[in-house]
């Protein structure tokens, strides 16, 4: 057992959002949380990854990019804790061959070629989403969560995203607005509703008319 939650109040600040949460996440589930905006989702993931182990590689929603570095020091920050400090002051004035080519590799993976050195400031919404996924795959992990990884992007980058964390990640927990996607991409379904897990089931006893309900003011 990778987590485990049982009968819990979860919120921020001690703001109760949800409520009587019992969930646990073994090693190797494909897990996909959905439900319409401000359901919870969000939530739980940040009370997921308080509990997770520490090696784990986070999507967040809002990015975290350093918006005046470029998109290979950005994915580079994913590796900090690997490397010596001197090392990681070397490829931030003079960025060494390894890694310019790992990263460039995966960044041309995900449809960034040729923004290598661009800064993460001037790319547009889905170039820096697909630049945090980047560096959560480059840093590696246990797992992966991560909160709406693919809303800034079209169907085609949303797919290739998906594949490149399914390549990486064994252990994969995503928020996902997309019901299609998440069919598609995971092997279990948790739906939020009103606070509370309204549905937990393997995605395929699911078609995308039972998830319906979730969306429902």
């Amino acid at each position: 057992m990778l987590l485990y939650l049982e009968n819990e109040d979860l919120g921020y600040q001690g703001d109760i959002v949800l409520h009587n949460i019992s969930l646990s996440v073994s090693d190797g589930e494909r897990v996909a949380f959905v439900g319409k905006s401000g359901a919870g989702k969000s939530t739980l993931l940040s009370v997921l990854q308080s509990r997770f182990p520490n090696d784990i590689a986070l999507i967040p929603q809002d990015t975290g990019l350093v918006r005046a570095l470029s998109l290979f020091h950005n994915v580079y920050m994913g590796r900090l804790h690997q490397n010596s400090t001197f090392y990681n002051l070397l490829n931030l004035v003079w960025p060494q061959k390894p890694e310019v080519e790992e990263i460039g590799a995966l960044t041309t993976k995900l449809g960034l070629e040729g923004k290598l050195f661009e800064r993460t400031g001037e790319l547009s919404g889905g170039q820096q989403q697909r630049t945090a996924v980047c560096r959560a795959i480059y840093q590696g992990g246990s797992a992966v969560l991560g909160d709406e990884p693919v809303s800034a992007v079209d169907n085609r980058q949303a797919v290739q995203i998906l594949e490149a964390l399914n390549e990486r990640f064994d252990t994969i927990l995503l928020a996902m607005h997309d019901v299609d996607l998440a069919l598609r991409f995971s092997d279990r379904i948790i739906g939020i509703q009103d606070g509370k897990i309204a549905l937990d089931q393997p995605a395929t006893d699911l078609q995308r008319h039972d998830l319906d309900f979730l969306y429902i003011e």
